[in-house]
């Protein structure tokens, strides 16, 4: 078996056991980290399997992690919102969005989705020690390259069009990052594009942030005092992430 095999399962194994823990303190709402958590777990899961497409059991993994995804994000962005209007001082707006937090966490450690993907990362080595055994992961390590080499070239040539749309930046960006952390041997990004990428994506999470927030402000009136301060980081941010994206693409330029 190939070393790169290896380290795929490796990494799986260790995802199985972190959405494990996150279904355990979601069902007994511990903390208020444990989404936050599950999420993180299935963006590495999702970074690991996405250089990986065409292998058995890939494409039902990663439906099985998307729709768990879809599942979550909202409630994410419930707390997210939350924390930022207490953060304001609206403690009972933001409380508000809090409420039922402890049936929530319960509903998402009991729901099929989750425990889809538990069923089929717990299957998944056995799938891939199986494609092992039948060659159908020959050249594993070359194959995963090439489809990271894509990714930093998408990109690449996004940051380069004048016209580029922040929310596929943020995609790709994110892509890019993730997909380097899975497969660290590859070294595609060193320290200092490392940092980039990450300063990219927090500034354009923050714009994304005050977006997603002034669309809601439209509809809830208790989110009206803060328009004002939203607009103001928002247009900040968007002038800090062209900054940050400037810098990115001459990096990569240097690659």
């Amino acid at each position: 078996m190939s070393a790169m095999l290896d380290h795929v399962v490796a990494q799986i194994l260790a995802v199985q056991v972190r959405l494990l823990a996150c279904r355990e303190r979601l069902a007994a709402d511990t903390d208020s980290e444990a989404l936050h958590d599950l999420r993180i777990g299935l963006r590495r899961l999702r970074s690991l399997l996405r250089p990986l497409r065409g292998l058995p059991g890939v494409e039902q993994l990663d439906d099985a992690a998307s729709a768990l995804g879809t599942l979550t994000t909202p409630l994410r962005d419930r707390e997210v919102l939350a924390a930022e209007l207490m953060r304001r001082g609206f403690a009972a707006a933001g409380q508000q969005r809090l409420e039922g937090r402890g049936r929530t966490f319960a509903s998402v450690a009991a729901s099929l989705q989750l425990t889809r993907v538990l069923a089929i990362v717990d299957a998944f080595p056995l799938f891939l020690r199986a494609a092992g055994r039948e060659g159908l992961v020959e050249s594993l390590e070359k194959r995963i390259d090439k489809r990271l080499v894509k990714q930093w070239r998408k990109l690449h040539e996004a940051l380069q069009d004048p016209a580029h749309d922040r929310h596929r930046l943020r995609l790709l960006i994110k892509r890019a990052r993730y997909g380097d952390e899975a497969y660290p041997q590859l070294d595609h990004a060193g320290k200092k594009l490392q940092r980039l990428l990450k300063k990219a994506q927090s500034d354009l999470g923050n714009w994304h942030d005050r977006l997603q927030w002034l669309l809601q402000a439209r509809e809830h009136a208790d989110l009206s005092p803060c328009k004002v301060v939203w607009e103001q980081e928002l247009h900040e941010a968007e002038r800090q992430s062209d900054v940050t994206l400037d810098a990115l693409l001459q990096a990569l330029a240097r690659r």
